[in-house]
């Protein structure tokens, strides 16, 4: 990679994590973990609504391995598809009780090993819980890496390998969390807010736009 586009990649990058910080207060392994499942296809607020229910009757990993589907459902409803994340949720207590005694694994291969639980949330808990480099690619990272022109690709596990060749590893944790605010805020999904973005002039896809429209003129 050209020096001009690492230096502007890491400009891009301390931009959005200064401009867009996402502050995360729960530490707790376990109850990142749960959450982090429950956040899967639902909004923020409802995965709050959903944990904050949950760990008020269950707060941790063995009264959850206990449990029955049947006595989360209500309490988890509002984080959507209750029935198959109140399954999966005490599956994964079961499995950490019986095979991990209990304690969340602080590697990414036996996080993966749980069901349910993808790269973006294991390297959520090990950023947040164990303090370790981890680059979390959900919705939001995946379409604005490529909307900036970080990265070509098509999958999120793709922009993950393709990140963590030119980010450096003190912006792999921040990154997550600020690219969603960003991504909610200015980087919408349909009709981003161009005009308003702070790293535009770095972005692709705004210059192909700028680009397109002043070849119409």
């Amino acid at each position: 990679m050209a020096e001009t586009n690492r230096r502007q990649i890491i400009f891009v990058c301390k931009k959005i994590i200064d401009l867009f910080p996402r502050s995360s207060f729960e530490k707790d392994p376990f109850r990142v973990l749960i959450a982090t499942i429950l956040s899967q296809r639902t909004k923020d607020e409802n995965t709050y609504k959903a944990s904050k229910k949950l760990f008020e009757s269950f707060p941790d990993v063995y009264s959850l391995s206990m449990a029955k589907p049947s006595q989360i459902y209500d309490l988890i409803k509002a984080s959507g598809m209750y029935r198959q994340k109140a399954e999966r949720i005490i599956k994964v207590s079961q499995i950490i009780v019986e095979k991990f005694n209990g304690k969340i694994p602080a590697n990414l291969h036996d996080l993966l090993s749980l069901p349910g639980v993808g790269r973006k949330t294991a390297n959520i808990v090990l950023y947040h819980c164990f303090c370790q480099p981890a680059l979390a690619v959900d919705t939001h990272v995946h379409r604005i890496s490529n909307r900036l022109g970080f990265v070509k690709t098509k999958t999120p596990e793709q922009t993950e390998e393709g990140l963590t060749k030119i980010i450096p590893k003190r912006f792999w944790g921040p990154i997550n969390g600020a690219m969603v605010e960003f991504g909610k805020k200015v980087c919408l999904p349909r009709k981003p807010k161009c005009q308003e973005c702070p790293v535009n002039k770095c972005c692709e896809y705004f210059n192909s736009i700028k680009f397109s429209e002043n070849g119409k003129n």
